[in-house]
């Protein structure tokens, strides 16, 4: 059975930085918002999503990752449709993406990254005053967020058949439900 907790204590064993466990978090706020408003399983999606990164702290190279976290997950019996949906989320895996869960956690991957990242270079620091309007404009500069692939951003709110603004929308609710952890309440 997949589980938010036990997915959260092998992220924590294999992840020592504050950083990436917070884009894990931030990845999890995001897809569980999805899940609550798809009708999904809340707690397996929100496992989910803490687990599609646990093994890079390790092997941070695109021959590894996340393929050697997929061994491990499949070793300690987890099942199928979550090693499908860990590999689906990294495009140089060539796992095709298919079910809600896989659309999800991709569009929420970098979204999250650059909602963080929108955040911490506002005035108040915060998620908690961040509108679609402001990401969108940060995505027009090239310069903010250089690494993150617009591209993908655009990309995940297609597979979801969703506008851009409306997936922008729906991912800072969920990171604003978990400002606390994820460091973004800011001066607010």
């Amino acid at each position: 059975m997949v589980t938010r907790i036990s997915a959260w204590n092998l992220l924590c064993e294999w992840t020592e930085s504050d950083a990436l466990r917070k884009h894990a978090l931030a990845v999890e706020a995001g897809v569980g918002y999805y899940a609550r408003m798809f009708g999904e399983n809340e707690d397996e999606w929100r496992a989910v999503a803490l687990l599609h990164d646990f093994d890079y702290e390790r092997y941070p190279t695109l021959e590894n990752h996340p393929f050697r976290g997929a061994e491990h997950l499949r070793e300690q019996g987890y099942p199928e449709w979550a090693i499908r949906a860990v590999l689906s989320h990294a495009d140089h895996t060539n796992t095709p993406r298919e079910t809600r869960l896989e659309h999800t956690l991709f569009a929420c991957d970098e979204m999250a990254g650059f909602v963080t990242a929108a955040s911490l270079v506002r005035p108040s620091k915060s998620v908690l005053d961040l509108e679609a309007s402001s990401v969108i404009k940060r995505m027009k500069d090239k310069a903010f967020a250089r690494a993150v692939s617009r591209d993908d951003l655009r990309k995940g709110a297609e597979e979801l058949g969703l506008p851009l603004a409306e997936h922008i929308t729906n991912v800072i609710a969920g990171m604003r439900e978990q400002a606390e952890a994820l460091g973004l309440r800011g001066s607010l």
